[in-house]
Order: structure tokens, then C-alpha cells, then sequence
């Protein structure tokens, strides 16, 4: 398996965790009972590291799909090589980083981790344009 694609499942665990995460912290602020139920009625923002999850969360699922066409399109165009290499990296290398910055509010280095994945999606699209 090409490491993009093996990338590309570590990412797919990251967002799993995500959504782990992001679910619990807000059912503990909320209630278990709030969890449970058809959640009809407005709510209040998540507040604290519960909406710095759910923000999260939502960042990621924003990045997500951009990163998993690009990998497929290396794929599928067989564009393997250093810069999807790197770029597959940077991406969850600066993914992982990022969730527990954001949900212990570092302000400074939670952008720039975002920045190193968002360089690795940039990297992935330039190794399919260019070679």
C-alpha cells in the first residue's frame, strides 16, 4: 500500500476520534439524557473545550474532503512521489497537532498546525498537477 493511502486511513482514524471527542464532551456538558434524545429544541453554544471540540470537528470535516480527493486523484493518476509524500504528511501531521491545541485553546500554534496540514493539501495538488 502506497503510504498516501495508509495516510489516507490514519486520517479517516483522526476523524473518528474527532467525532468521538467532539460527542462526549458535548453530552457531558449537556447530559446524557440531552445525548439521547431528538435534540428538537435550540440550545445554547457548546461553551469551553466542548465548542473548541465541536469547532474542531467541524474545521476538520471542512479540510477532510479536499485531502481524500487529492489523495484518490494521486492515486488514480499514479502521481506518487516526494511532494505526496510530504504532502499526506504534513496533512495529518498538522491535523493530529491541531485538535488538542484547539481544545486547549493555544491560540498561535493551533494556526500554524492548521497551516502544515493546509501546506500538505496545497503539496498533494501540485504533485497531481505537475508530474
Amino acid at each position: 500500500m502506497h503510504i498516501e493511502l495508509f495516510i489516507l486511513c490514519m486520517s479517516v482514524v483522526l476523524g473518528l476520534v474527532h467525532i468521538v471527542l467532539a460527542s462526549h464532551s458535548a453530552s457531558l456538558q449537556r447530559g446524557y439524557r440531552w445525548a439521547a434524545s431528538p435534540r428538537d429544541e435550540q440550545l445554547p453554544p457548546l461553551t469551553g473545550v466542548a465548542g473548541r471540540l465541536s469547532r474542531a470537528l467541524v474545521n476538520f470535516s471542512e479540510t477532510f474532503p479536499l485531502f481524500v480527493a487529492l489523495v484518490f486523484v494521486v492515486h488514480a493518476t499514479t502521481s506518487y512521489g516526494a511532494l505526496s509524500k510530504w504532502g499526506a504528511w504534513l496533512y495529518l501531521v498538522g491535523r493530529v497537532t491541531y485538535l488538542p491545541l484547539y481544545a486547549f485553546g493555544v491560540r498561535l500554534m493551533r494556526s500554524l498546525a492548521w497551516n502544515v496540514a493546509t501546506a500538505g493539501i496545497l503539496l498533494l495538488l501540485v504533485s497531481v498537477l505537475y508530474y
